[in-house]
């Protein structure tokens, strides 16, 4: 029988953030190796028009993403009714398609691994999380991937470690993060007047996507503390809440206000023009509070040459080499957030010799080469073992 070299692959979100991004990479990856991707995406987002670009066919479903605001009675009865619906979506869609494997993008899309068990189809779960809780969800997951695929991906060592010990079977693969680094690479020598920053200021900056573990509600803390000892400095917040968290976004407002921070701390949204806003930024700043596990945007601000402060929250510790290219902190410390944002605020030698030894590394260590060589010998172990 001819396989019919289509790849079906599930997406949690529609976002230009960080599984996104990879997604992107991987699926120009498979295409390289004659493989043709088919992408469900959960709601509409600005990936659609890269899907378009790569000419890769992309349907829009409710895939019953699962996060943690749905871990109650009411809230997985909702999960359960979006996943059948998304169950019945697949199987009509392989009708026309017939695919040969389904690789599902983060552990938050539980469908696919479902659907391709009942089907006798290979499937692959690339594990962008580290979930320490609820227990009995872990169990659920960590069951789901034991029966339905032998050789999960994990994007850093922390989220490898954290799901092996539940697993009886299933072998979990380490495989990096890599991404295209050019545009962080490029000289922006005039990136603050470009994105409206203060003028004559030292920039302190985070981008991420605003939910409970990202630690924004931290970073305030952080510039609170740093903006009654320091004029020149000036805090940036980038992104937008993921769709259901929208009221996190205002009590970040309403913090900013009660704190009198509005001349020190701007938030500018979600931003379609990342490589020049990091460029404006001297010092970038991800306060995780929850375990993060290999955060694209830390190789992006080391790409751009950044000293990161970042918290010993998952994989940012196998990317920030602590005292080289920036400083690890404990999560919600503020005094050892200040204490290593005040030694980059005060020496500027040491900034720019943390930027440089962190693009370095970034270039050697996380390559987007090496990241494509793993990848594609993943999936062809993968289906040698199917």
């Amino acid at each position: 029988m001819v396989k019919s070299r289509n790849v079906l692959f599930l997406q949690s979100s529609s976002e230009g953030y960080g599984s996104g991004k990879i997604i992107l990479q991987v699926l120009r990856f498979y295409q390289s190796q004659g493989f043709s991707p088919v992408v469900i995406l959960t709601n509409e987002g600005p990936i659609q028009q890269m899907l378009a670009q790569l000419e890769i066919p992309f349907y829009v479903q409710n895939l019953g993403i699962l996060r943690r605001k749905y871990v109650n009675p009411s809230g997985l009865l909702n999960r359960l009714s979006k996943n059948l619906k998304a169950y019945r979506f697949l199987s009509e869609l392989h009708q026309q398609y017939r695919f040969e494997l389904v690789y599902s993008n983060t552990l938050a899309v539980i469908v696919g691994a479902y659907w391709a068990k009942r089907r006798q189809i290979p499937h692959i779960w690339h594990i962008h999380e580290i979930l320490p809780d609820p227990r009995p969800l872990v169990k659920m997951l960590a069951g789901m991937l034991d029966q339905s695929t032998a050789m999960p991906i994990a994007v850093s060592r922390a989220v490898a470690d954290h799901w092996q010990p539940f697993l009886k079977k299933s072998q979990i693969q380490v495989i990096h993060n890599g991404i295209p680094y050019a545009e962080f690479l490029a000289d922006f020598r005039s990136a603050k007047i470009q994105v409206g920053f203060p003028a004559g200021k030292i920039i302190v900056g985070m981008i991420g996507r605003i939910n409970p573990g990202k630690g924004q509600f931290f970073f305030l803390e952080l510039a609170d503390q740093l903006a009654q000892k320091y004029s020149e400095i000036h805090f940036i917040l980038v992104g937008d809440p993921f769709p259901g968290y929208e009221s996190i976004l205002e009590e970040l407002e309403k913090a900013i206000k009660s704190k009198k921070l509005e001349a020190r701390v701007s938030y500018i949204g979600f931003r379609q023009d990342i490589p020049m806003v990091m460029a404006g930024f001297d010092i970038f700043v991800l306060p995780s509070i929850l375990p993060d596990s290999f955060p694209t945007v830390i190789l992006e601000a080391m790409a751009a040459g950044k000293p990161v402060v970042a918290t010993r929250s998952g994989g940012a510790s196998e990317m920030v080499k602590d005292g080289e290219t920036g400083f690890l902190i404990p999560i919600s410390s503020v005094e050892k957030g200040v204490e290593a944002l005040e030694m980059l605020i005060q020496d500027t030698d040491l900034r720019q010799k943390m930027g440089k030894e962190g693009r370095r590394r970034v270039l050697e260590e996380f390559s987007l080469e090496a990241f494509e060589e793993k990848i594609k010998t993943h999936l062809w172990q993968h289906l040698k073992r199917s």
